[in-house]
């Protein structure tokens, strides 16, 4: 990785978009033997179950529509095969100024959106080997310098990131989607507290009903003695 930061020319651009740049870098490094891909690779690509959130439904107008995005802002490419499909690449690492390790954590975010530094590992590494978790965020660093991705919860255990080429509404949305999502994941551990301590006083309860009844056989076994 370069001492210098290089600048990133990607600006916010569609959902469909986001998901076939996506696939084209996922299929990329992990089928390399079936990349460059042609539309109806890029459109099971973008609709598969697996490793994708949201789900979506494209169909060929939207994936050439995806690329024609793509490929006017310079993040893909059309290849041109004699007697072939035509096919498609994608320009990331121009387009962003990013390299192999930033490139793995910038698909997975476009792919599955807002993730957590574990997850981010996780994921990633089928993508480009990560050694622990310290790896991951110098390469958040990386990409936060270039204005790539932000955090989306405060730093420590659990903190959130997302990719910064959502549009403005779409960023407001997913912000406040986050923020509810870790409002709902509080009130379980809040609820879990509660029913320990309860638990807690129940045996403290029952050990005290057997200790009495300890005692009151014993007395009862001296009284027959």
């Amino acid at each position: 990785m370069s001492d210098e930061p290089s600048t990133s020319s990607a600006s916010p651009i569609s959902a469909n978009a986001r998901r076939v740049l996506g696939v084209l870098v996922e299929k990329a490094k992990t089928t390399p033997d079936s990349y460059p891909l042609t539309v109806a690779a890029i459109i099971t690509g973008s609709n598969q179950k697996s490793n994708r959130s949201p789900k979506m439904e494209l169909d060929e107008t939207d994936a050439l529509n995806a690329l024609d995005e793509l490929r006017a802002a310079g993040a893909a490419r059309e290849i041109q095969g004699s007697g072939r499909a035509t096919k498609y690449r994608h320009a990331m690492y121009g387009w962003m100024g990013i390299e192999a390790a930033e490139s793995a954590i910038m698909t997975e975010l476009l792919l599955r959106g807002p993730q957590t530094v574990g997850e981010l590992r996780t994921r990633a590494s089928r993508m480009h080997p990560f050694d622990d978790l310290d790896v991951v965020r110098e390469t958040l660093e990386m990409l936060e310098t270039k204005n790539l991705v932000h955090p989306l919860t405060p730093a420590g255990r659990g903190q959130v990131f997302a990719h910064r080429l959502y549009q403005p509404t779409e960023a407001q949305h997913v912000a406040a989607r986050v923020e509810k999502l870790g409002d709902a994941s509080a009130a379980p551990k809040s609820t879990a507290s509660e029913n320990r301590v309860a638990v807690d006083e129940l045996l403290k309860r029952l050990e005290s009903v057997n200790q009495r009844i300890d005692d009151l056989e014993k007395r009862i076994a001296d009284l027959e003695s």
